[in-house]
């Protein structure tokens, strides 16, 4: 749903996945974005990350999965989405994430959009990658903070959502919600201002001692506390 969450998630896969190409585009990428979908409409096979930016108006040949993450905010952009595969004869599937609460925007597509869906049972013997994408964020601050970012456009992008009688963001389990962005601890924002989190278990570490891999960007920012000290 966000610029955000497709920069921490695609760097996540780029490390997570291997043998298998890996790209993101999203709306703020306005030079690079061109260049990107061309060289993945060249590729034999791959994953490519994205916002809504990619839902409509291009065509990448043998699609053959479209897995959306999160629920559009408009209803039509469902539609689009899931014509990004089985186009021209061909064949293809797509799948929506929805949470228990959620559940009754399978009906609300089915009468808004005409959208028939299945239920897809969850998969067995999915491997735990969380502690895996934590230890990454512990070794290099970049990741760290892609996820905070991604952690708060999450939320706020859930905020207003327009079928925000489904999407109800008082009813969303921050901590579950943060443990599935593999946080080392919960961001300060608005929305969860006041708020006790018991089934979240922050990392013991103070995360102002994590430094970035790339060396001119930790110097920048040791320099920046040493004026702040």
């Amino acid at each position: 749903s966000t610029c955000a969450c497709v920069e921490y998630y695609g760097k996540a896969l780029e490390s997570l996945i291997k043998q298998v190409k890996i790209m993101s585009i999203h709306g703020k990428m306005k030079h690079k974005r061109n260049k990107i979908f061309t060289e993945f409409r060249k590729l034999p096979g791959g994953i490519l990350v994205c916002t809504d930016v990619m839902a409509r108006g291009i065509d990448i040949p043998e699609v053959h999965w479209v897995l959306q993450y999160d629920p559009p905010s408009s209803a039509s952009a469902f539609v689009h989405r899931c014509g990004r595969t089985a186009r021209i004869g061909n064949v293809g599937s797509a799948l929506v994430f929805l949470l228990p609460m959620e559940e009754s925007y399978i009906n609300f597509l089915s009468i808004n959009q005409k959208c028939p869906m299945q239920e897809m049972k969850p998969q067995t013997n999915v491997l735990d990658l969380l502690p895996k994408l934590k230890s990454m964020a512990l070794a290099d601050r970049a990741v760290f903070e892609k996820g905070m970012k991604a952690f708060v456009s999450y939320v706020q992008a859930y905020a207003k959502h327009e079928c925000n009688l489904i999407f109800r963001i008082k009813d969303l389990d921050f901590a579950s919600l943060a443990r599935g962005f593999a946080l080392l601890k919960m961001p300060k924002m608005p929305e969860l201002r006041g708020k006790c989190f018991p089934d979240f278990t922050p990392v013991a570490v103070n995360t102002d001692s994590i430094s970035f891999k790339d060396k001119n960007r930790e110097k920048q920012r040791q320099k920046k506390l040493e004026e702040q000290r």
